[in-house]
């Protein structure tokens, strides 16, 4: 009997973005990498090519990356960049893998001086399970199921990346270990430029893993409407 084919894909949410605004930004066009999120594209990039991602790092082995995805947003791209090109490869895009739609995208979202304080905005809150503000929680799951399972297929038996969002990736590994999808934002385990390792056997999923390779980058970064 032949032994199972081992996959895995990476979730990796894009690094630190240039937001001065402090907007939600949203699927808005136009929100690149900041100097300390492209720092963070190079590091995982580092990280998984086998090389030290940090100060005082060690080499470790290099991940057999054939495949790095991302969605067609420009924080998502930048973030793809240089891991495609430690692999020699080209970045596919996939719509699948975008932001969340959001009803406060362009806003400052808040009750002093942004949006929660204009009561037309307060219906969209009406439904946090939901949620009622933006795009539902399980059709996130589905449009990143399904393309996991392309992104899987295409490195079946290596490993692929794709460069996705934090809520996106979040919701996922909350439906992928069974747990409800609504949740307090505060606790999400899903940090700028890290990586959610789903492993398979075949097509079974057997380990979900998480790492930081930029966690030397995250004192100090901005997450103000980060997703």
């Amino acid at each position: 009997m032949a032994p199972p084919t081992m996959t895995t894909v990476h979730l990796m949410r894009h690094g630190e973005v240039h937001n001065p605004e402090g907007v939600l930004y949203g699927r808005l066009p136009g929100y690149r990498l900041s100097d300390r999120g492209q720092e963070m594209a190079r590091a995982v990039a580092a990280h998984l090519a086998g090389e030290p991602s940090g100060p005082g790092e060690q080499a470790g082995h290099r991940h057999d990356v054939v495949a790095v995805v991302a969605s067609p947003l420009q924080r998502a791209q930048e973030t793809a960049a240089p891991i495609a090109a430690a692999f020699g490869l080209d970045v596919r895009t996939d719509p699948r893998v975008i932001e969340a739609g959001n009803h406060f995208e362009g806003k400052t979202f808040g009750v002093g001086d942004g949006s929660l304080r204009h009561p037309e905005h307060w219906p969209y809150l009406r439904n946090p399970f939901r949620p009622s503000w933006g795009e539902a929680y399980a059709l996130q799951v589905d449009r990143m199921l399904a393309a996991v399972d392309d992104a899987r297929a295409l490195a079946r038996g290596h490993e692929a990346v794709v460069v996705s969002h934090q809520l996106p990736v979040w919701v996922t590994r909350l439906a992928l270990e069974r747990r409800r999808l609504w949740h307090d934002p505060r606790r999400r385990q899903c940090a700028l430029a890290s990586l959610t390792s789903l492993r398979f056997e075949d097509d079974t999923l057997v380990g979900i893993g998480y790492t930081e390779p930029a966690a030397h980058l995250l004192p100090g970064a901005s997450t103000t409407a980060g997703a």
